[in-house]
């Protein structure tokens, strides 16, 4: 999960005693001791709860092994707010990092829960590792949010900081090679994965711009090997993940490909050659797609005559002085000065392994001083001056709806701060990229170690500087959320009969083989879904109900005869329905009916699927076995990211085929062998 709040005022401490007692529920609490471990056992809905005394404009840092179980910390503030959550995206092995800095003395909390199904446990550690006073400069205050990683034994990160048209900060912590102890540097190169779809629309736009194609083209006319689907899809379309293309990398995963084999960007284009369907109709809808970018880069090579390498270099990097960037497409390339990527399992530190030759999607070669530079043109502009505000421009849908994403960059406020930001995760690489333009001001940071969240710490170090600019409220969204405050206080003893909750208890499916359950425990709702754990639902109506953690509003809807058939979720701005699931037994389902070969024309791959110890099997003879599990009539969910819902089609009853969806393709078809 990413961090989603803010700079963070927290801690040190003066500290006492450890409770030498389990935790056992979410009322207990325990001191943490500066140098002192504790070891726990964790269980799915628990809530384990730490003090810590803290003096004014103090810093603290905690460490958080995780063995078997997958943690998140929060910290609140003495008087119990809310300061940061930290997880790390490392499931249930490895550390979660604590940073706290103290607005003013008093007792601060940590919270651990577990991000896991119910009935699921495991053991953490929990060590109080620094404290020292807060750091005085932004300079010292980054360093001591970098702790971790100020070591050649870790993978780290580097940072720059560039604000009025200058880099004001530049720094790197941790190795880039752990085999010869190599320092990272602003000068280290790193790959930084999807951060580089945003080169890819100003490469379309600089086309643009000199008159050789409109964003409004068909994306048929300069790449004809795209299927006609009997539906325009548009250059303008890719650049906003509305196309409707299936994406790259999960039918890569889905035809057995593993994502460090050899990529190329031919390979990508014979995938794309072969797809029979959309996901949706173009512009129906917003879903990442990574094939939109890199057809776009091909469109580039194609339209200008060059290597889409050549063009952005020639272009793009040379007029900007960034000579440390490229587009890397050979994977067999040396490049000086590069990082290498790493993750951690329960043996400790590994090899994260990245040979992808396909560009526009992804694969730039960068430097966080170069990066900055590219920030910086977006204030004065060196290249593209009259396509600057295009960048700007948000995707709308066929119905109207504006999305927040502009051509390879999110677009939102933070804290009252308009920002354009986008983020990027491949191998062992997190990076992202954020720019206040109003403030002139942008951060970037690039890691080499796959559990380091670049976004959250970028925002931290926003936070750092431009804490003084923050627009909390303005005071219509103040009177609102005034308004909001005294509607939950007025319905705190509203009671809703029995019946009525437990009519709204159930499964919803939130996508494909998602589900989110509700459940009602001591008259209280709760709600459990991916990413979140069984969290407590506040009453506002007899229909709506707020969980608080995220932020969300959730209603359930009737039909006409009074049944709840769905729910509709208000988050971020945003609405999702998700419909409710007809109950459904499990136990009852003849497993062995599904079995045989199911083989799809469009990946040229065959799963075989079987019965073994009385479960299902998704079996392929390159990336092993995938475990089916039950969730309604002829519908599976899969443990494999790349194959996360499995439906079975039936012809008078009898199963001739299966349709299989990731998150980021749909309903792809396998026909059942021998029918």
């Amino acid at each position: 999960m990413k961090l989603k709040k803010n700079i963070i005022f927290l801690f040190s401490v003066v500290l006492i005693v450890c409770f030498s007692l389990p935790l056992k529920s979410q009322d207990k609490q325990s001191e943490l001791i500066l140098g002192k471990k504790v070891s726990e056992l964790l269980k799915a809905g628990e809530k384990h709860k730490y003090i810590v005394k803290l003096e004014k404009d103090q810093f603290a840092f905690f460490r958080l092994e995780q063995k078997g179980v997958d943690a998140m910390i929060t910290t609140f503030d003495p008087d119990g707010k809310k300061i940061e959550s930290f997880d790390s995206p490392n499931g249930r092995k490895g550390d979660e990092l604590v940073t706290l800095f103290t607005g003013k003395e008093g007792s601060y909390v940590l919270e651990v829960t577990a991000l896991e199904e119910k009935g699921h446990l495991g053991n953490y550690d929990l060590i109080f590792e620094k404290l020292e006073p807060k750091g005085s400069t932004p300079d010292k205050q980054i360093d001591q949010l970098f702790t971790a990683y100020n070591n050649l034994q870790t993978p780290g990160a580097a940072v720059a900081v560039a604000k009025d048209g200058k880099i004001i900060f530049k720094k790197g912590y941790g190795s880039a090679d752990l085999e010869y102890n190599i320092p990272i540097t602003p000068a280290t190169i790193f790959h930084i994965a999807s951060l580089s779809k945003q080169f890819t629309a100003f490469s379309i736009l600089l086309l643009e711009g000199e008159g050789k194609l409109s964003i409004n083209d068909d994306i048929r006319k300069y790449i004809p090997e795209v299927p006609d689907f009997e539906k325009v899809i548009t250059l303008n379309q890719l650049m906003h993940h509305t196309s409707g293309l299936r994406d790259q990398w999960d039918l890569l995963a889905l035809a057995g490909w593993r994502l460090d084999d050899i990529i190329t960007k031919a390979q990508v284009l014979r995938l794309v050659s072969r797809q029979k369907d959309l996901n949706f109709n173009p512009g129906d809808e917003f879903l990442y797609c990574n094939t939109g970018f890199t057809l776009l880069a091909e469109v580039v090579a194609r339209v200008s005559g060059q290597t889409f390498a050549e063009f952005t270099r020639i272009h793009i990097f040379q007029p900007l002085k960034m000579n440390n960037t490229l587009f890397y497409n050979d994977c067999e390339k040396i490049v000086k000065n590069r990082a290498y990527s790493y993750h951690a399992d329960s043996t400790g530190l590994k090899k994260s392994i990245l040979s992808y030759s396909v560009v526009g999607a992804t694969s730039l070669f960068t430097t966080v001083e170069d990066l900055s530079l590219w920030a910086m043109n977006f204030e004065n502009p060196v290249v593209g001056k009259d396509i600057i505000e295009k960048m700007n421009m948000k995707g709308i849908l066929n119905k109207g709806d504006t999305i927040g994403y502009a051509m390879g960059q999110g677009i939102g406020v933070y804290k009252g701060l308009k920002f354009n930001a986008h983020d990027g995760a491949d191998a062992g690489y997190r990076t992202s990229l954020w720019r206040f333009p109003d403030q002139k001001f942008s951060v970037n940071v690039l890691s080499n170690f796959a559990s380091f969240n670049a976004s959250g710490m970028a925002m931290r170090i926003a936070d750092i500087y431009l804490k003084d600019k923050e627009v909390t409220k303005t005071p219509k969204k103040e009177e609102e959320a005034n308004m909001e405050n005294k509607a939950s206080s007025d319905n705190k003893s509203l009671k809703v009969d029995h019946d009525t909750l437990m009519g709204y208890c159930g499964k919803y499916e939130l996508d494909p083989g998602e589900m989110a359950t509700v459940s009602l425990e001591n008259e209280s709702l709760f709600v459990e879904a991916p990413g979140l754990p069984k969290t407590s639902m506040t009453t506002i109506s007899s229909t709506t109900f707020d969980v608080n953690t995220v932020s969300a509003r959730v209603t359930f809807l009737r039909d006409e005869s009074g049944k709840v058939v769905k729910l509709k979720a208000q988050m971020n701005g945003e609405e999702h329905f998700a419909m409710k699931m007809p109950d459904f037994d499990p136990s009852k389902v003849n497993l062995a009916e599904y079995a045989g070969d199911f083989y799809s024309s469009e990946l040229s791959t065959t799963y075989s699927i079987v019965v073994e110890s009385g479960k299902l099997i998704a079996r392929h003879f390159r990336t092993g076995d995938i475990h089916l599990v039950s969730a309604k009539p002829d519908q599976f969910t899969g443990d494999q990211w790349y194959f996360g819902n499995i439906e079975f089609i039936r012809d008078n009853n009898t199963i001739t085929g299966c349709k299989v969806s990731t998150g980021r393709v749909r309903n792809l078809t396998f026909v059942r062998m021998g029918q």
